[in-house]
């Protein structure tokens, strides 16, 4: 299908530009080649347009982002959804922290014996402070008689 004017004609030349620049774009290549990204795009997208339908109810939009719950549950995930695509789009990666959160889980299972566990509480204060002496004691007075009544 030919186009019949001359603006038509150079419209569709700037569109085909337009499309090509498009294909050569690192951003557009991203999307295209990372199932990952197009699925978080997808899901901000869709939570987005939840969020709308609940804000568009009848209450007004300031009450409704106040008191819906559900409102505000949709936008975060938009946010989030919004968040991961665009450090993807960047290139970025997320570093999962699993040595910080194993050496947190570590700190806090101990603390948990310490609180729990007699045998393990004493035997860490005893490396602390080094053992407990054994005190006896002996009187160096007789005990009391018993008083007669």
């Amino acid at each position: 299908m030919a186009a019949r004017t001359k603006a038509a004609r150079k419209t569709a030349g700037k569109a085909g530009k337009a499309a090509a620049q498009a294909r050569q774009s690192p951003y557009v290549q991203r999307f295209v080649e990372d199932p990952e990204l197009r699925e978080n795009v997808r899901a901000a997208f869709e939570s987005a347009r939840k969020a709308y339908r609940r804000m568009s109810n009848g209450k007004g939009p300031a009450k409704a982002l106040v008191e819906d719950k559900k409102l505000q549950k949709e936008l975060r995930r938009t946010a989030d959804s919004l968040q991961q695509a665009s450090e993807q789009l960047r290139g970025k990666r997320r570093r999962r922290h699993t040595g910080r959160k194993l050496f947190m889980l570590a700190i806090l299972g101990g603390i948990a014996a310490l609180i729990l566990s007699g045998c393990a509480r004493k035997a860490v204060l005893d490396r602390i402070f080094g053992a407990e002496e054994e005190l006896e004691y002996t009187s160096s007075t007789a005990p009391h008689a018993a008083v007669p009544s």
